[in-house]
């Protein structure tokens, strides 16, 4: 009985390892006979005439060559003439031939393929450019990829066909494991993808690489790049289809102003706009200018306006909010600028996490950093709506990312590039970078003249973030107008040469290893608790705090030996000038302490700081301790507000007798200043506040503090009037 059974265990697994095989090899036939199709069988295509195969090129990178040529009409050999004649000869070097004749070609054919406003929508085109990525990585006939795939039960017969489904497993894995010889690199999709700037930008393409490639191994698949590029489609759709709406008619936009996101339209999903304690539910919606909030629910009321673009001193950050104005919820986004008394919060309401209001925040400040850009490094009009094109351009990315593969992307893996620059390290280079590019940027009416000359034609940026909003429809053509022109310039990125703007994200990015390196040790040491961060803090203020605690005892006079002879070592250094070296005395001592720690650690790890941790308490008690550190706070704020209009009622003479003598202390003070050697005042403060806990001198140095504080117990403070503010003002 016990043989039966295993036999028929053994039976069941190898149904169902045959259903698993058969299913995974359907897959495979499946996607290799849509490569086949959608590379209109790539083999045969690169020999059909009239395009003859390259011997240079691998079959690939002939193939993507070939289609190339189809887009733009040309003979191989044309397209070959004219890239030896056009282009400079270090970009023609027998290393680098194929390669760059490929990007040549590449580079025009998307060029003129993004002519159209629906390309995102043309299997075909995000197949080729896919292609130009893989060609890129192996372009030439002695480094082509090889195509042979492991198939280990292809010719394994598959006696059952019931109901196994391939569907059951994850996508992403399944395409790994079918489609793993035809996979893309960091460095081609770097180089490919900025070429059609709705795709990828040069200062986060890295960026946008990672998030792709987070679950397949740091290698982009093609059902990966095809389902992100079908969800910017999407949000190109959905961009014109809210553009066009009837409900913008309660928005009195700008003729340059162009709706980006709008959110609130759902009633399960509300916006909430605070103002006090007061709160409104309402629809949000950002533009490329402003942020407009209309209150209510299916009917809303006029658009009240949040300017984002001009210099108001605008002031946005993630914020706590909550009902009546408790500060309950993180889930709100403040807004403040010079304009306003009050602050306005933005809540976004969702029952797990904020990523609704992460989402908003980020592209709010994108916008807001792109205007301070412009304002910063004083672009032309042209110029400006350029970069804000990009911003643009780089919501649009953002927003894909986050519909598609619902990620969130911290302040280094931004999709934005001006919320990248602001967060990176040295971000300013890549703004100044960005800012002499654009400041190169020409008008598109005398483009002829360029293509005859290569290196004038290289030092022309056209405005291709403003194109490629025109060619999807989203902005007007009127000024910018590059279609059909074939340039080796697509987006930013030149036939073999690297853009300044690359160098510059590079030179960014060798520092971020350390910041969040830094962050990470950061985020380990904070601890929770009043009591807990009070511990910490005085045993790292131990150093500081023992001696002071010497100094006090040595002023005491408790042993007068050591305080007489204190006393005479520093009035002698103060008499002779010694005391001006006593500052950089301490500071050379505190770098040979360093420098000393740092050749006698060498790497090793830092021993933690130990610190005896109070007792636990619980929420009730932290709730007291936090109540009594307020109080002592106030208290402090309260005794500080007395001594200023104590101070105010002796400068406005409340009290004539106890000003008059305010006035001549001065007097004699600044006569002290001007005619005795400041040496000789800095002792005699010293010798002040050091004796007077001297024996000899104690009792009358008590008795002196005594007068003085019975004196200044009898100045009144400062009247002061509390007013109630303007109820009109609130309300507007």
């Amino acid at each position: 009985m016990a043989g039966n059974e295993n036999a028929v265990g053994k039976s069941k697994d190898e149904k169902k390892n045959g259903k698993e095989r058969k299913s995974l090899l359907a897959l495979k036939s499946i996607l290799s006979f849509n490569w086949k199709k959608c590379n209109g069988d790539s083999e045969g295509a690169a020999t059909t005439p009239p395009y003859q195969p390259l011997p240079f090129l691998s079959p690939l990178a002939n193939s993507v060559v070939s289609r190339s040529c189809k887009i733009l009409q040309v003979e191989i050999e044309e397209l070959q003439h004219q890239f030896d004649s056009d282009l400079p000869d270090d970009v023609k070097q027998p290393l680098v031939y194929a390669r760059n004749f490929l990007e040549f070609c590449s580079f025009q054919a998307l060029q003129v393929a993004t002519d159209r406003p629906d390309y995102l929508s043309d299997k075909d085109f995000r197949r080729l450019m896919f292609d130009m990525m893989l060609a890129w990585e192996a372009p030439g006939v002695g480094n082509q990829m090889s195509s042979q795939e492991t198939a280990t039960s292809d010719n394994r017969e598959v006696e059952d066909e019931d109901s196994w489904s391939l569907f059951y497993s994850d996508s992403t894995n399944m395409a790994v494991q079918v489609d793993d010889k035809k996979t893309v690199g960091a460095d081609s999709f770097a180089r490919i993808a900025p070429a059609c700037a709705i795709v990828a930008e040069i200062i986060t393409v890295h960026n946008l690489f990672d998030v792709l490639t987070s679950s397949s191994g740091h290698r982009l698949h093609f059902l990966i790049y095809d389902k992100y590029l079908r969800s910017l489609e999407k949000v190109i759709k959905a961009v014109l289809n809210f553009n066009g709406l009837q409900m913008v008619s309660n928005l009195s936009l700008a003729g340059e102003e162009t709706m980006l996101e709008v959110d609130g339209t759902v009633p399960t999903q509300p916006v909430l706009e605070h103002i006090g304690i007061s709160a409104w539910p309402g629809r949000l919606t950002l533009t490329n200018y402003a942020l407009y909030f209309e209150s209510g629910m299916g009917l809303y009321d006029k658009a009240v306006r949040y300017d984002l673009a001009s210099d108001l001193k605008q002031i946005i950050k993630p914020e706590l909010t909550g009902p009546l104005g408790a500060r309950l919820f993180d889930k709100a986004v403040m807004y403040k600028s010079s304009s306003m008394v009050d602050p306005v919060y933005f809540e976004f309401p969702e029952f797990k996490g904020s990523s609704r209001r992460d989402y908003w925040l980020d592209i709010c400040l994108e916008i807001f950093h792109v205007h301070n850009f412009a304002r910063k490094y004083n672009l032309k009009e042209g110029q400006q709506s350029e970069a804000l094109a990009r911003a643009v351009l780089g919501i649009y990315r953002y927003r894909a990312v986050r519909e598609a593969f619902k990620v969130s992307c911290s302040s280094y893996k931004t999709l934005l590039c001006f919320n990248l620059a602001e967060s990176l390290p040295r971000g300013d280079a890549i703004l100044e970078t960005l800012s002499s590019r654009l400041k190169l940027m020409k008008s598109s009416g005398n483009r002829r003249g360029l293509l005859s000359s290569p290196s004038t034609r290289r030092q022309v940026i056209h405005p291709v973030s403003r194109v490629s909003l025109c060619r999807l429809g989203i902005i007007s053509c009127k000024e910018v107008d590059l279609i059909g022109e074939a340039t080796t310039l697509v987006g930013d990125v030149f036939v073999g040469e690297v853009n300044p703007l690359e160098n510059a994200v590079k030179q960014s990015i060798k520092n971020i290893g350390r910041a969040e390196a830094a962050q990470a040790t950061v985020d380990q040491v904070k601890v929770e608790g009043i009591d807990t961060n009070l511990a910490v803090m005085q045993g790292l203020l131990f150093p500081l705090i023992k001696p002071i605690s010497h100094l006090q005892l040595l002023a005491s006079w408790k042993d007068p030996w050591k305080s007489m002879l204190f006393i005479v070592f520093v009035s002698y250094a103060i008499i002779r000038g010694w005391i001006k070296y006593a500052l950089p005395v301490m500071l050379v001592v505190l770098a040979v302490v360093m420098f000393w720690h740092r050749n006698v650690r060498k790497r090793q790890p830092l021993e933690p700081l130990k610190i005896i941790a109070p007792p636990p308490k619980n929420a009730v008690e932290q709730l007291l301790i936090l109540q009594e550190a307020i109080s002592q706070l106030e208290a402090l704020i309260q005794s500080g507000n007395i001594i200023l209009l104590k101070v105010r009622a002796l400068i406005l003479a409340v009290l004539p007798q106890a000003t008059d003598r305010t006035a001549l202390l001065l007097v004699i003070v600044s006569l002290a200043f001007a005619f005795v050697p400041l040496k000789y005042l800095i002792l005699l403060a010293f010798l002040e506040s050091f004796t007077s806990n001297m024996p000899l001198r104690k009792m009358s140095s008590e008795r002196d503090l005594r007068r003085v504080r019975e004196w200044w117990i009898r100045i009144p403070a400062a009247p002061v009037q509390l007013m109630k503010p303007d109820d009109k003002k609130t309300k507007e």
